[in-house]
């Protein structure tokens, strides 16, 4: 089943960026679909927790050979046909009394992204359409958000889990937030050391006519060869320019280490 490729996978959502006409929308969730039967079938499973921490799951199976098969759970349709339309959209459709009650679109978005739009009919014969959006999942989290499938139940096994697994994202997560603003500050600091580190070589490798200090400003200019010349006197000292020079380059400070700091 090449077609499936793409789709098979944990998908996490992003409950904020779903839009829904019917039913509430999801704290979290997980749509996951995998491959059976020597990728004949696929199972298509859905858990998901409500915002009053309410979870609850659904689980079905599908031949995606684009013919009807019969479904088994009567209150959502009789029967269920599946097709991949190419391998970035897979279409599941459902039927009673052979009228189309709820479909349900998987297309997989030029970012990654994993779009469901899933269209149905309520009880009380109103068309309704929902739009949901997920990321592949790179640790598996028992979640999802769809609301179509086989029979839904609310499991309290599924609340604790979901309290447990809230409440070590949110630290795992303020832990690598941390450390990722470590490494920006270390990798500015470095790329000011670094920065430090070529103008000071830049400087040591200027023509010096005296003994620079510590704490004191300099200023560099470009010869007319090329090189550089390290001097006291400062473009406003020449009518704002270069002087004799070909350009000015920097006003510099020497500080403690003996590295050159370039002074805005």
């Amino acid at each position: 089943m090449v077609q499936a490729y793409n789709f098979l996978a944990s998908w996490q959502l992003f409950p904020e960026k779903g839009t829904y006409e019917y039913g509430d929308r999801p704290r979290s969730g997980i749509y996951k679909i995998e491959a059976l039967d020597n990728d004949r079938l696929l199972s298509i499973s859905m858990n998901w927790v409500t915002l009053e921490n309410q979870a609850f799951e659904s689980r079905y199976t599908v031949l995606p050979d684009a013919r009807e098969h019969p479904f088994d759970n009567p209150e959502v349709a009789e029967t269920l046909k599946a097709t991949f339309i190419d391998g970035i959209t897979f279409e599941a459709v459902f039927y009673r009394n052979h009228e189309q009650v709820l479909h349900i679109l998987h297309e997989i978005m030029p970012n990654g992204y994993l779009k469901i739009t899933q269209k149905g009919i309520t009880r009380q014969l109103q068309p309704y359409t929902n739009i949901e959006f997920y990321h592949k999942q790179l640790s598996v989290l028992p979640y999802s958000a769809s609301v179509s499938g086989a029979v839904i139940k609310p499991t309290e096994e599924g609340v604790i889990r979901h309290k447990a697994l809230t409440a070590m994202e949110e630290q795992t997560n303020m832990q690598l937030e941390q450390i990722r603003k470590q490494i920006e500050l270390l990798a500015l600091q470095a790329q000011e050391i670094q920065k430090r580190k070529d103008l000071s070589l830049l400087i040591y490798g200027a023509k010096l006519n005296f003994t620079p200090v510590i704490g004191h400003t300099y200023y560099v200019y470009e010869k007319g060869d090329g090189s550089h010349l390290l001097s006291m006197v400062s473009p406003k000292e020449w009518g704002g320019g270069a002087g004799p020079y070909k350009r000015f380059v920097a006003t510099v400070k020497l500080l403690a280490d003996h590295t050159w700091m370039e002074v805005q």
